[in-house]
């Protein structure tokens, strides 16, 4: 199949197609098995090409664990979020009050979730797919554990121990990287909150209430995923990640417990916010 790119007129040639039937193949060798509860941050776009695009990921991914698998995809409204926070661009002030009446309230079906990519839009609108429900950093999931795994999420703290991340941690879950990085990793947050590694913040989103729209605010912490590529080169010394190359796309397979124990120590030792214990 060639493409053009519209910038130079060059053609491009791809020659290493991936199919469903290779990509499944892929996931088996770096350890996916049936039966297996898997939270998976991918990008399409780390593919060369994949014939069928996102509807082939996904379909690949639930294949490859069956029916009595899980799968968990972080399912986050960007947008629907406190305007004083926004960076790049970032709000006037005075337009702060009208943008928290104009946000529309959290559906899962219809919100936007700008930046989560084409797999994880494929795969929220598939049937039997399941949402915790927070109003910015909600889950969808899809299998046997499903309910489970959304039935209750916090809207405080809502990564914290009544969180699909929790509930992924009890039952020995896995993770599953295609094309992204660790610092995509959304179970490892459990570790900040488990050593109290960020401070408190006031957040808000706009939720559906008994009279429409209104605006809610909560507590989180401050979270921040930049230190969660420093929990990689430890797992790899420890042999934790399995990974291979499938048309340009990094592949990486390991325990979701690993990674948030690893992740809570390092945060324990290199701590500065003691003032929060």
């Amino acid at each position: 199949m060639n493409t053009q790119n519209s910038t130079d007129n060059q053609i491009v040639t791809i020659s290493d197609p991936v199919t469903k039937t290779e990509l499944i193949r892929a996931l088996q060798k770096v350890g996916v098995t049936k039966n297996q509860i898997i939270e998976v941050h991918s990008s399409l776009s780390a593919f060369s090409y994949v014939i069928g695009g996102a509807r082939t990921v996904v379909d690949a991914l639930m294949e490859a664990v069956g029916e009595e698998g899980t799968i968990l995809m972080p399912f986050q409204s960007s947008g629907n979020t406190e305007p004083s926070d926004w960076c790049n661009p970032a709000i006037v002030p005075e337009l702060y009050s009208e943008i928290r009446s104009s946000i529309p309230s959290y559906h899962p079906l219809t919100s936007d979730i700008h930046g989560m990519g084409a797999i994880v839009e494929n795969f929220v609108h598939r049937p039997g797919v399941q949402f915790s429900g927070h109003p910015n950093v909600s889950y969808a999931a899809w299998g046997r554990y499903a309910r489970l795994l959304c039935n209750r999420q916090s809207t405080h703290f809502p990564l914290a121990e009544e969180s699909p991340t929790a509930r992924l941690y009890e039952l020995k879950g896995k993770v599953l990287l295609l094309g992204t990085d660790f610092s995509k990793v959304t179970c490892m947050h459990l570790a900040e909150y488990r050593c109290d590694a960020r401070p408190i913040q006031i957040c808000g989103a706009c939720v559906e209430g008994e009279n429409g729209p209104e605006w809610k605010k909560y507590l989180d912490l401050e979270i921040d995923s930049d230190d969660f590529v420093k929990i990689r080169p430890v797992m790899i010394r420890k042999n934790m990640i399995r990974e291979t190359m499938l048309s340009g796309c990094h592949i990486q397979f390991f325990s979701a417990n690993d990674a948030v124990d690893i992740a809570t120590r390092y945060f324990e030792k290199s701590g500065i916010y003691d003032l929060y214990r």
